[in-house]
């Protein structure tokens, strides 16, 4: 078992961080393999909506979008973490997942656990939080609960260390994370089956 955790922040060892490796020292603990994947510095190239990944199977960019759907059959789930800006999750990582969520194949994410994290200064996470879980809630992936919405709080890693209930939330996280990944395989070993979806119908308010 292993899990993705992809870190949106410009700053590598910065507060995302830190509530990230929270979790992955929890999953350890648990028998939970876990790889975190910074998304660098570097603009992120966005959505043009040029279809061509219906196409072609993959994004016409070829960067860190194709190289991490490339892998995600590695991963039994994943776990996004972006700071706040302006009340939302920062740009860089929802373009990037705007492009992994939309070309990815979803064969290779259906049915996996997935969560969200978010860290701010004062306000603003909820929102930000939300408008995260709407990549999973789309893609028929299971969205994994922790006591409380999955937020770190302060300006630096120091500051997170005094925010005792955000840490413990990311530990509750973690632990909630791989019980349901143990009883995914549980339920996979005694040949309970996945569900079987229907082909997606696509409409609109005209017809």
């Amino acid at each position: 078992m292993k899990i993705l955790l992809i870190n949106g922040s410009p700053n590598k060892e910065g507060c995302v961080n830190r509530a990230l490796e929270e979790i992955v020292d929890t999953l350890k603990k648990n028998d939970v393999e876990a790889e975190i994947l910074w998304l660098g510095k570097k603009a992120m190239q966005d959505c043009i909506d040029c279809m061509k990944c219906v196409e072609n199977g993959k994004c016409i960019y070829d960067d860190l979008v194709n190289q991490t759907a490339d892998r995600m059959d590695e991963f039994d789930g994943m776990i996004i973490g972006s700071p706040v800006y302006y009340g939302g999750p920062n740009g860089r990582l929802t373009s990037f997942l705007d492009r992994l969520m939309f070309s990815i194949d979803g064969s290779k994410i259906e049915g996996k656990l997935a969560a969200s994290v978010v860290s701010c200064r004062r306000g603003g996470a909820s929102g930000a939080f939300e408008r995260l879980n709407q990549y999973f809630l789309m893609t028929n992936m299971h969205i994994v609960s922790s006591q409380y919405w999955n937020q770190i709080h302060g300006f630096t890693p120091e500051d997170v260390e005094k925010d005792i209930e955000g840490l413990q939330t990311m530990r509750t996280l973690g632990e909630n994370f791989a019980y349901l990944l143990k009883a995914q395989k549980a339920a996979s070993e005694l040949g309970i089956e996945k569900p079987e979806h229907e082909e997606i119908m696509l409409t609109h308010f005209i017809r």
